[in-house]
């Protein structure tokens, strides 16, 4: 008797978890859209193209996870693509670099500017919102004074494989995207750090008093979102074989949009890092059925605007049910 309350118990937590919410959910419109589409959805390239698709979003999803779990918020990530994409290209077409260079330029440019972040919310006390708000400025800034807004051309290289290389219909990005996701999982889960990141949202002050270096956790975590920026921008270079000061515009809605309604919490202190790639992927799916049914894309930012405020107001409804 025990054991069967026991399994119920599990069951329903499991059923109640965000998590599982939005799974339903894509499962739902991947049904709905194969009735709906039959000969253009549910086909392979089709999947492989929503799954391509998503994997920006939730590379830097994993990122803002983290940052999001601290009780912060990133706002510059988009920009940051734009600004890591434009400075290697454009170094890369100044200087005869090899790609390798052009790896670590978009990987440490997105660090440097993470770090940057994390800076000046730890050491001088200014909001994460503000603080990424003018990261975003700066960022934009540089990419349009770098590529004097035009496309800078790229040869395409083997860090051209990272953004535009398949295996049969299986995109690289994919396997990135995977790769990261399994990464920030084992990080936010099996580290101490990872540990530390999650006390800091719960609460800073406990955090600090407990020994913990608030300041530190917070430099990793705009850290890695950074880097993850600048690996994103490495990824669109491989696609377009390009630098543009367009990249990343908006991404910033939905990075926040996937971790949100995969289950992180905008108070901070709790979410699965897994659970962002159901966020990322209903993103996609969403936009994908938006091309398949010929809506406006106008309406997938009115879309996405409800989808955020629902999220998050869910996620309160929930806290408030689980503090009575």
């Amino acid at each position: 008797m025990e054991l069967a309350r026991k399994e119920k118990f599990n069951l329903s937590n499991i059923i109640a978890r965000p998590e599982t919410m939005v799974a339903l959910v894509l499962i739902f419109l991947c049904i709905m859209m194969s009735f709906l589409r039959p000969m253009s959805f549910p086909t392979p390239r089709n999947i492989f193209n929503i799954l391509r698709q998503s994997s920006l979003v939730a590379i830097l999803a994993v990122g803002m996870g983290l940052v999001i779990i601290t009780g912060g918020i990133d706002l510059s990530v988009g920009s940051v693509i734009a600004f890591t994409a434009c400075m290697s290209t454009y170094i890369a077409r100044a200087l005869p670099v090899p790609p390798i260079i052009v790896l670590f330029l978009c990987l440490g440019g997105g660090i440097f500017a993470g770090i940057i972040n994390g800076l000046l919310i730890s050491k001088v006390g200014i909001p994460p919102f503000i603080v990424t708000l003018g990261m975003l400025s700066i960022c934009n800034g540089a990419a349009l004074v770098l590529s004097n807004g035009n496309p800078i051309k790229y040869n395409p290289t083997w860090v051209s494989v990272f953004g535009g290389g398949y295996i049969k219909l299986f995109p690289v990005t994919v396997l990135v995207m995977t790769f990261i996701l399994i990464l920030g999982y084992v990080f936010a889960n099996f580290t101490q750090m990872g540990r530390n990141i999650y006390a800091v949202g719960n609460s800073q002050e406990a955090a600090r008093l407990s020994g913990i270096s608030v300041d530190r956790v917070i430099l990793t975590v705009y850290g890695i979102t950074g880097c993850l920026a600048g690996l994103c921008g490495l990824i669109l270079i491989g696609q377009m074989n390009s630098g543009d000061p367009s990249y990343g515009k908006g991404y910033e809605l939905d990075v926040i949009a996937a971790a949100v309604i995969g289950g992180i919490s905008m108070k901070g202190g709790e979410g699965n890092i897994l659970g962002v790639l159901l966020g990322a992927l209903l993103m996609g799916l969403l936009k994908n059925m938006f091309i398949q049914l010929a809506v406006s894309g106008y309406w997938q930012t009115i879309v996405l605007g409800f989808v955020i405020v629902g999220a998050v107001a869910i996620d309160c409804i929930r806290k408030k049910r689980a503090s009575r």
